[in-house]
């Protein structure tokens, strides 16, 4: 007979916190439902761990349970089972997390904070203490609602969560005079982008960055699928031979002439540029997230209208002495700086995303 020792908030926390080191492998394979870490511990010791690898596929609590070694499973039901979100409550492409953890009779679940999808919404942790479940909430709750910012934006805010990437140059350029193009960020920053590219569900640039660079939009060095591409072209001109016309993934381009739908390629017809930011957000359901990686003019739309979350500025060391002027940030918090050799990363958050969602 194993003894259930008292679990302190410190450890506690320490157990929360693999959760969320777990949960993290799911980044860019998810969305959009959210990322998932669960960690079994009987006694002092773990015997189970999982997160939720793949959309559509098993949820961490399944994978924790599931992974329990054959000699451990008498231990099951004398464990506490820890887990950084609400076990949910509803048949999804999943049956409820929270029968599951009855059906195995595990006395204690301790949850880094509630779910506020509809559909769950307290209704797990519900079910579990229903069933006599000891139920804990609230373990390292800013860290796991921060974790899991993306999917809360969705479901709080009412729409996806909005990430700024730009590269400029020492004297605040994004590229020089009469269009020229110029590569301003390293080859470490630019498979930096390509990772953040893996892990956002869709990236946007406006109508002069995809004639003038003809940016394929795609993740080319992270593990996560491919990202939505998303161009603004109001009057439909852009050039038929553009990468982004070549169907190899979805893309949308929001224009101010029509709808249509074609073969990997939707047309949603916009009302002008007047609010072109909120427009552009309200057709995105089920969007998580999204990048905005340019133009200036673009970036700047997103940023008036307060309508951003964070922002990844590349700082390099080029002079251009002119050009299209850098965007300007409002209501930015700078939370982290470090450089990539030749660049110097710089990350903000808008103020009120990170009084809503803190890193800590």
């Amino acid at each position: 007979m194993v003894r259930l020792y008292f679990l302190t908030m410190h450890t506690s926390e320490a157990y929360m916190q693999r959760c969320i080191e777990l949960a993290m492998k799911g980044a860019g394979h998810v969305s959009p439902n959210p990322m998932v870490g669960a960690v079994l511990v009987a006694g002092e010791r773990i015997i189970g761990e999982g997160w939720h690898r793949e959309y559509g596929q098993a949820h961490a609590e399944v994978n924790c349970i599931g992974s329990v070694a054959p000699a451990d499973r008498h231990l099951v039901s004398q464990s506490t089972l820890f887990v950084s979100l609400e076990p949910c409550a509803h048949f999804g492409r999943t049956p409820p997390c929270a029968d599951l953890i009855v059906q195995h009779r595990i006395p204690k679940v301790v949850v880094g904070c509630t779910d506020t999808f509809s559909q769950v919404s307290g209704r797990g942790i519900a079910r579990l203490q229903a069933a006599g479940v000891d139920v804990v909430t609230g373990v390292l709750e800013q860290g796991c609602r921060y974790l899991n910012r993306r999917f809360f934006t969705r479901q709080e805010r009412g729409r996806p969560y909005v990430v700024l990437k730009w590269a400029q140059s020492e004297d605040g350029f994004l590229g020089p005079e009469q269009g020229r193009k110029v590569m301003l960020s390293n080859s470490f920053s630019r498979k930096m982008a390509h990772r953040m590219r893996s892990e956002e569900d869709a990236i946007l640039v406006g109508f002069r960055t995809a004639l003038l660079d003809n940016p394929l939009l795609s993740n080319r060095y992270g593990s996560g699928k491919q990202p939505l591409r998303i161009a603004v072209d109001p009057g439909l001109q852009l050039p038929q031979h553009l990468h982004l016309f070549d169907r190899q993934q979805p893309t949308l381009v929001f224009n101010t002439v029509k709808d249509e739908e074609q073969e990997q390629l939707r047309l949603v017809r916009v009302n002008g540029a007047a609010s072109l930011p909120q427009q552009i957000l309200h057709h995105l359901e089920g969007i998580n997230s999204l990048i905005v990686e340019g133009g200036s003019k673009t970036l700047q739309l997103f940023i008036d209208a307060g309508l951003w979350d964070e922002a990844t500025v590349i700082r390099t060391p080029h002079l251009l002495g002119g050009g299209t002027a850098a965007p300007v940030l409002r209501h930015a918090v700078k939370t982290a700086q470090y450089n990539l050799y030749s660049d110097q990363i710089s990350i903000y958050r808008h103020e009120d995303t990170r009084r809503l969602y803190p890193e800590k």
